[in-house]
């Protein structure tokens, strides 16, 4: 699909830019700017125009079909609404507390799913930009630019995510759309080759997240001002946070702080969250926005992900991973860190965890066990929790007596961040847009600071580096003022 970008002029006497399709948003989605006859930016807005409806058409469904579902939402982390499904039904056939085979198996198959995710995300979307900068040549500026003049840094992300699907396969039944989590438990454990296989591949892994780490760290250091001040803006951080206070992606209490780092609530029960969270609509998008019911819509807005989750825990348990964390916070000076950049460094720390934890759990031998399944008295509603690659992922049903779902809510990462890429989309737009013709290499900061939240973006891999476009900006007379082509 192309590109079509209007310049028309407003009620108010603004000249409106729209980038639509913008890329690398699952779905569809715009990015709309309002310029003075000065060239100042004066309203920059992101818009999710495509409606999904899943939360309408779970209903009616048989509640034991839904885990299976809603993975329909996305092919880059099918296996996130999987296992957050499954949580929220385990509620519902009576379960609160998994067997030790099971509870290891999900959480075997959602650290693979993140692992792969992330390396997708960093070596295949994100390090173009970085490593050859916004403004470069669109021609190199992409994976296939990447692949030719680092071909090992290519290499490893590729075989990072095979990995991590290698992970997925063992566990739900095949890579992507898999069966193996179900309302109270999995339907299948490993077999000792299949652990073995993987073990054999693991050093390797490891020291492949580790290099993940350490470049990630020189890109910092070649221009911190930029890292921490590229599309800033301060807000809350909400994720789920383990025992200790650890780092858990699969399982937790809900604690959020505010954007100076202090502590708003913590230990809140995942089946609570309607009473902390509220969502706001907006005439302009089919997102909605999202935030604290404590501090109301303005102030309440929040971050979620890998860039939240590592500043809002404690701890992290693996050995190697904690050390980088400790790193990220030093060079930070031990404050709170809110500009999107720092979401990269973040979720390369988030891989080498996820590679660490993988390893644990392949040494767990109640993986070869076949105790799958709990049971306990029947309900009829769950919530179910987990961090997804992209942040905080809910999902909430009720289920009637005939045992179909009569009521579906989700809030997926991405919708957490909505006001949060907003704002950063603002904040680019400002400094790099004002009084400036719009030209590729600034579109394309735009682009960044999108890109950086890592949103659902399981159709934009199709166009990286290629997205056609062309800008027009206007007068109101309708004296052309300039124009871009790209792609």
């Amino acid at each position: 699909m192309g590109t079509d970008l209007e310049t028309a002029g407003t009620k108010t006497g603004l000249r409106r830019i729209a980038i639509d399709p913008v890329s690398r948003v699952e779905g569809h989605g715009k990015v709309t700017l309002l310029l003075d006859d000065h060239g100042k930016v004066q309203q920059a807005r992101l818009h999710i125009v495509e409606f999904r409806g899943f939360e309408r058409f779970i209903q009616g469904r048989p509640y034991w079909e839904v885990p299976v579902m809603v993975q329909r939402l996305c092919g880059i982390c099918p296996v996130s609404h999987h296992l957050a499904a499954s949580k929220a039904l385990d509620r519902v056939v009576g379960v609160t507390q998994l067997t030790p085979t099971a509870e290891k198996l999900r959480r075997l198959m959602h650290y693979g799913q993140i692992l792969q995710s992330h390396a997708l995300h960093f070596f295949h979307l994100a390090s173009p930009d970085l490593l050859f900068g916004f403004d470069s040549d669109v021609a190199r500026r992409n994976i296939v630019g990447v692949a030719a003049e680092h071909p090992e840094l290519a290499k490893q992300g590729v075989l990072l995510r095979k990995f991590g699907q290698e992970v997925i396969r063992v566990t739900a039944g095949r890579r992507v759309h898999g069966t193996g989590s179900v309302p109270g438990g999995v339907n299948k454990s490993l077999t000792a080759a299949e652990v073995d296989e993987l073990l054999q591949a693991l050093p390797q892994v490891l020291e492949w997240s580790r290099a993940g780490v350490k470049l990630v760290k020189e890109l910092y250091a070649k221009n911190p001002a930029l890292h921490d001040s590229f599309g800033l803006y301060r807000s809350g951080l909400l994720s789920l946070v383990g025992q200790d206070g650890r780092l858990d992606l699969y399982d937790g209490k809900l604690r959020a702080r505010d954007a100076d780092g202090r502590v708003l609530f913590d230990g809140v029960d995942p089946q609570a969250y309607r009473s902390l969270i509220k969502e706001e609509v907006k005439s302009w998008s089919y997102m909605k926005f999202p935030y604290l019911a404590a501090l109301g819509p303005e102030a309440g807005c929040y971050k979620v992900g890998p860039l939240a989750r590592l500043q809002n825990c404690d701890f992290i348990h693996t050995p190697l991973a904690n050390e980088e964390r400790q790193a990220f916070r030093e060079a930070h000076g031990a404050r709170v860190v809110h500009a999107p950049l720092a979401y990269h460094w973040a979720r390369l720390v988030e891989l080498l965890h996820c590679a660490e934890v993988i390893g644990e759990l392949l040494r767990d031998g109640d993986l070869l066990k076949d105790d799958l399944m709990a049971s306990g008295e029947r309900g009829a509603e769950g919530v179910g929790i987990l961090e997804a690659p992209r942040g905080t992922l809910i999902h909430h049903y009720r289920v009637d007596t005939q045992d179909l779902v009569t009521m579906c809510n989700l809030i997926v990462s991405t919708t957490h961040n909505n006001t949060a890429m907003n704002e950063a989309i603002r904040a680019v737009a400002r400094e790099y847009l004002d009084g400036h013709e719009p030209s590729e290499g600034l579109l394309n900061h735009l682009e960044v600071a999108i890109r950086a939240f890592d949103p659902c973006l399981s159709c934009a891999t199709h166009a990286l580096g290629q997205m056609p476009l062309e800008v027009r900006v206007e007068s109101l007379a309708g004296e052309l003022l300039g124009r871009r082509v790209r792609g």
